[in-house]
């Protein structure tokens, strides 16, 4: 199934022509009336990217903006018939993304989106990690081996989150252990050889990737996958 857009306009024939192009472009369309029922149908679909018009019955797009934000981050696209800074300003104040002023054409809205959606996909790749079949979600707190999710302790993922965000350094037990237990840790660095050793078993033929650095401390260093 492609992307869902919802789109948000009281014109109808406004809101019929840019549903007609983001199907077109494979997109699936939820279309709503005002900002009421838009922001209805955004709490009971899965939405991907919401388009807003500013001017609308019982809740304006600022407001619906606001509202969405205020549990989403969700692509937001604000319509609006007037070039008007201040409406820009208070629409990027409210949380939009983008802006596209009335009359448009319908290439310049689909570039946008697909911007957008290609921007999201860069946020959300950054913060994964994925080495063969050795996948590390920082942002989700997961690891995975073989398509199988890997058990860590709490500390043992932030341990291994330290050593992939700083791949290639060696690090001191001392750095590891102020950013990972914090200055106030009064533990002794043992701690780290610790966790290392069940880390590493964790990890199976992946454990490779976590080398001791002889009167230093550990690096995370990728190798050949084979």
């Amino acid at each position: 199934m492609g992307k869902s857009i919802l789109v948000v306009e009281d014109e109808s024939k406004m809101r019929e022509f840019i549903s007609l192009y983001l199907r077109k472009e494979g997109y699936e369309v939820i279309e709503a009336c005002d900002g009421e029922k838009g922001l209805e149908k955004f709490n009971n679909n899965k939405i991907d990217l919401t388009i807003l018009d500013v001017m609308m019955p019982k809740l304006d797009g600022f407001e619906v903006c606001k509202k969405i934000r205020e549990h989403s981050k969700v692509p937001i696209i604000i319509l609006t018939a007037i070039e008007e800074e201040r409406d820009h300003i208070k629409g990027y104040e409210m949380g939009a993304d983008d802006y596209i002023t009335k009359p448009f054409k319908a290439k310049i809205l689909i570039a946008k989106i697909k911007r957008l959606f290609e921007r999201l996909r860069e946020e959300i790749d950054k913060d994964v990690y994925t080495y063969d079949k050795l996948k590390i979600d920082l942002e989700g707190r997961q690891v995975i081996i073989n398509g199988s999710k890997v058990k860590l302790a709490p500390k043992e993922f932030e341990l291994l989150e330290y050593l992939v965000i700083n791949k290639g350094i060696a690090l001191t037990r001392n750095q590891i252990l102020e950013n990972v237990w914090g200055y106030d840790f009064e533990g002794e660095t043992r701690v780290v050889d610790n966790h290392i050793k069940k880390l590493r078993s964790k990890l199976e033929n992946y454990s490779r990737f976590i080398e001791t650095v002889i009167s230093v401390g550990y690096k995370f260093e990728v190798h050949e996958y084979a």
